[in-house]
């Protein structure tokens, strides 16, 4: 039997899908000033990819201070017990319809994989990003007088990072006890854990 509980808050919610939404227009906006294809023309976006960047960067400061004031933070804390079940469970497991082998509750809802790769997005990815997107704007504009060359390179390898990252993510979302179980629950707070166990799917 299950039971619907309160999961993800109104700011959680809301800061994920503007995330979404940010990490999606970069990467449009980004790639066609690599010259992979042509949208919104060069120099339009090169302006909305500085833009997106500097909304990214307040976004990721708001959900940084959330995340310690509310002590969220704890829910991200690395720990290697049940690493290797939660390994096995992806792998094989899930594939055998075995049960999950981590139970999810709204304070401590990550797996200990999840909790390394949200920590590798929050703590790596979209800081090397940050840092270097806003480095690379005062090498354009003048102010840093260093080669641009190796920025794009860190820049580029760090958004090759994130899709693989935001690809994975979405399929994981797929493996809830319904497909869209996982997108539903992160628009309406609400999920659905078996009522004795409270137990956590994908």
């Amino acid at each position: 039997m299950k039971q619907k509980v309160y999961m993800y808050q109104k700011f959680e919610r809301l800061w994920h899908w503007l995330q979404a939404l940010l990490i999606f227009f970069l990467a449009l906006t980004g790639f066609e000033i690599h010259g992979s294809f042509s949208l919104f023309g060069y120099q339009n976006a090169a302006v909305w990819h500085t833009y997106a960047g500097i909304a990214e960067v307040i976004l990721f400061a708001f959900g940084a201070f959330w995340f310690f004031t509310t002590r969220i933070w704890k829910a991200y804390v690395p720990t290697t017990k049940g690493l290797i079940d939660q390994m096995m469970f992806y792998a094989k497991g899930i594939f055998n319809h075995e049960p999950h082998p981590y139970k999810k509750t709204p304070e401590m809802k990550l797996n200990p994989l999840q909790r390394l790769t949200y920590l590798a997005f929050g703590f790596f990815m979209m800081p090397l990003m940050i840092i270097t997107g806003v480095i690379y704007v005062f090498v354009v504009d003048g102010t840093i007088v260093i080669s641009p060359f190796w920025l794009s390179i860190i820049h580029t390898f760090g958004a090759f990072l994130i899709i693989a990252f935001v690809i994975t993510h979405i399929y994981m979302t797929t493996t809830g006890h319904t497909i869209l179980a996982d997108t539903k629950a992160m628009i309406t707070g609400y999920e659905e854990l078996d009522d004795e166990e409270h137990h956590h799917h994908g």
